[in-house]
């Protein structure tokens, strides 16, 4: 990471003071993220070999910039060491937002407003920086064009039917593929397609939405980006809000093109269905194939969703091969122990003062883990945090910037998850987790927080949260 401190002090005239890699960044990129803070800055640093992608990102981000779109400010490049320095935008994503205000299928409307603003920019990403963005630059094609579908579609053959046990036609299916592709190329394609607008390419910061993970843009239809974000695996949004806001996208497209709703809906459930077949494919191949079992874990919300469109959807071309081994998925083998009902195991997480007891395990499970975060910093002993707890932004800021914080929760956060793994293999239905500290108001709830935070949408889990010496106060 030596050329990451290089580009950091080049940018802020003052060496970092720590750099700290970012527990799940890397997901299926391949890159290597870090977070480099120092002389009252902080800054978000890449590494990652493959120059036309760094050269894509770079200049899509100067554009959008240049739009006024929220996407990160670059600090600083060296392309051939194949590294750049951008702009921090925090660590909530639009995913972890929407797990914190969510009860099963009910979404709190903090989130449904989240939503809301990330459709509205959608299609100034599209139509407005799509006119005149230079699209000589996109990697790995310029536009979603018959060699990328079926780059997705073989994808999703090899990697995930194949891999999956899943039996099919091979020469049936090659057919089915030729019709969906040649009907997906029918739609109007002359936008931008940012390529992975999901939920988890979403920062929050003060409430606003901020972008990122466009490198693999390219021309393309404005179905596909809609149905990548409502049709988001593991954010599982219930159909009557994926409804709402497409038809909130919609509004909002309509102020860019004279939109004919009837037009853009006879292709958009076809783009669905690509979508969702080229993320079970990137699913099997980092799954299946690379062994990497965490990708596994979003198959189940992706057959869901599949069985939702079998059951809603009627698309106006035939496709039966493809259709008959979709409807195959449910029962394959090994996918069945993917498919763990939803509450299977149910992870309480607590925070509590131990000036009292530690909370006592009502499941008649026993057991769990008891956290003792007394040795970490005290924002309770400065005047200006005496009053917040830490569900504040304030004290969250201080308590991230701590370095001791951050290796503290990481090996509680290692030691959880393994014990996760190992009740989920043995079908134990109770893990309770306490964070304990002096008063029970700023570390302990600050480290509850982000671990249930962290559990919040895996699959099989059901985390319940509580705070013992808030609720006494009612906050």
């Amino acid at each position: 990471m030596e050329v990451l401190k290089q580009l950091f002090e080049k940018r802020f005239n003052a060496p970092p003071e720590a750099v700290k890699p970012l527990q799940g960044q890397l997901g299926g990129s391949g890159r290597a993220i870090v977070r480099l803070t120092g002389a009252g800055a902080s800054a978000i640093g890449i590494v990652y070999p493959i120059r036309e992608e760094n050269v894509a990102f770079l200049e899509f981000s100067r554009h959008f910039r240049r739009k006024g779109l929220p996407v990160p400010e670059i600090y600083a490049e060296d392309l051939n060491r194949g590294a750049y320095l951008e702009e921090d935008l925090g660590d909530t994503t639009l995913f972890e937002f929407l797990s914190q205000h969510r009860a099963g299928e009910t979404i709190g409307p903090e989130a449904v407003e989240a939503y809301r603003k990330v459709v509205a920019v959608l299609p100034r990403f599209q139509v407005e920086a799509g006119r005149d963005l230079n699209y000589k630059v996109c990697y790995p094609r310029a536009s979603f064009d018959r060699q990328s579908i079926a780059w997705d579609l073989n994808y999703f053959k090899y990697y995930f039917l194949r891999l999956a046990g899943v039996p099919f036609n091979e020469q049936a299916l090659e057919a089915d593929f030729g019709r969906l592709t040649k009907f997906l190329l029918s739609a109007s394609h002359d936008y931008f397609l940012y390529r992975d607008f999901q939920s988890r390419n979403v920062m929050l910061r003060d409430g606003q939405p901020h972008f990122l993970d466009y490198q693999g843009g390219r021309r393309g239809a404005l179905q596909y980006d809609i149905a990548s974000l409502l049709f988001d695996g593991k954010a599982d949004l219930p159909p009557a809000l994926r409804k709402e806001l497409l038809d909130y996208y919609l509004e909002c497209l309509g102020g860019f093109i004279d939109l004919k709703r009837d037009t853009f809906m006879e292709h958009y459930y076809a783009y669905v269905y690509v979508r969702i077949l080229q993320a079970l494919g990137a699913y099997g191949f980092r799954g299946f194939y690379e062994r990497k079992a965490h990708f596994l874990q979003s198959v189940p919300y992706a057959l869901k969703n599949l069985r939702w469109l079998a059951e809603n959807v009627k698309l106006p071309i035939a496709l039966p091969a493809l259709l008959e081994a979709l409807g195959s998925l449910s029962s394959a083998e090994k996918l069945q122990a993917l498919a763990m009902p939803e509450g299977n195991l149910t992870v309480r997480v607590f925070s509590f003062s131990f000036h009292r007891e530690a909370p006592r395990d009502e499941s008649g499970n026993g057991g769990g883990f008891v956290f003792d975060a007394r040795s970490l910093p005290n924002p309770g002993r400065e005047e200006r945090f005496r009053l917040q707890t830490g569900k504040d932004m304030p004290v969250i800021e201080y308590l991230r910037q701590q370095e001791s914080v951050g290796q503290f929760f990481d090996h509680a956060r290692a030691l959880v998850d393994e014990s996760v793994r190992a009740y989920q293999r043995r079908g134990f239905s109770s893990l309770m987790v306490c964070f304990g500290c002096t008063g029970g108001q700023h570390r302990s709830v600050y480290l509850a927080e982000q671990l249930a935070q962290h559990l919040r949408g895996t699959a099989g889990i059901q985390v319940m949260l509580r705070h013992v010496e808030l609720e006494k106060t009612g906050r």
